[in-house]
């Protein structure tokens, strides 16, 4: 499977489209997220987007609740709606048209325009494609339980990372069921499904749905 971000990623639909051209792999853009806002933040028309709070930039089209916590940096972007008790930890650049839901807490994320996280989800040092869904409760699991590197499995290729923390990509149109973890390290191709319940690790190819460990079958 290319786990290059060209492969997994349509760039024209997030601001971090510049900035996400100049790696080759998804994973190795994670350690700038917070440099990246705060370079973008600045220089967002005024017209446009409100600094509500030290480098914490909101669209005026976006709707944020007002038990929502904002941490910086961070850009929400227009027609997002930010719903109750939403934790966004910082670090997070959230793109047009998606939804950060109730109790969801992101952190060192980007997620591209149109990507949902509706409903009591976790999202850490990921990146979500365009248009990207996370079933409720589903989350990305950021740390290995014995701490040790992240190794991203595709096929019998083995990829070092070099990060201690590194949760998911999703690939553009994406869609993880209900009560899903992905583990650290996961890569799920473009317009791939996830079964509800499931545990992924590793790579899942494009157009394919993941019933299980060792169960992806192809979408015709």
């Amino acid at each position: 499977m290319d786990l290059t971000i060209t492969a997994l990623l349509d760039l024209s639909h997030t601001l971090a489209g510049d900035y996400l051209a100049q790696f080759q792999y998804p994973w190795e853009a994670l350690d700038g997220i917070k440099e990246l806002i705060l370079r973008l933040g600045p220089a967002l028309d005024p017209a446009e987007y409100e600094e509500r709070s030290p480098h914490v930039w909101v669209h005026k089209t976006a709707s944020v609740a007002p038990t929502a916590f904002l941490g910086a940096p961070c850009v929400i972007g227009p027609e997002t709606e930010v719903r109750h008790c939403a934790f966004i930890r910082g670090s997070a650049l959230v793109g047009a048209g998606c939804v950060v839901g109730n109790s969801v807490e992101l952190k060192n994320v980007i997620l591209f325009d149109g990507v949902q996280t509706p409903h009591y989800n976790y999202v850490g040092d990921s990146i979500l494609g365009f248009k990207s869904h996370m079933g409720a409760g589903s989350i990305t699991s950021n740390v290995k339980s014995d701490k040790t590197l992240v190794v991203v499995r595709n096929g019998e290729e083995r990829l070092e990372t070099g990060r201690k923390k590194f949760g998911a990509i999703l690939g553009d149109h994406v869609e993880v069921g209900c009560n899903s973890v992905l583990n650290p390290g996961t890569i799920i191709g473009r317009a791939s499904r996830v079964y509800p319940l499931s545990s992924v690790r590793g790579a899942v190819p494009p157009d394919s749905i993941f019933k299980g460990p060792g169960t992806v079958v192809h979408q015709a």
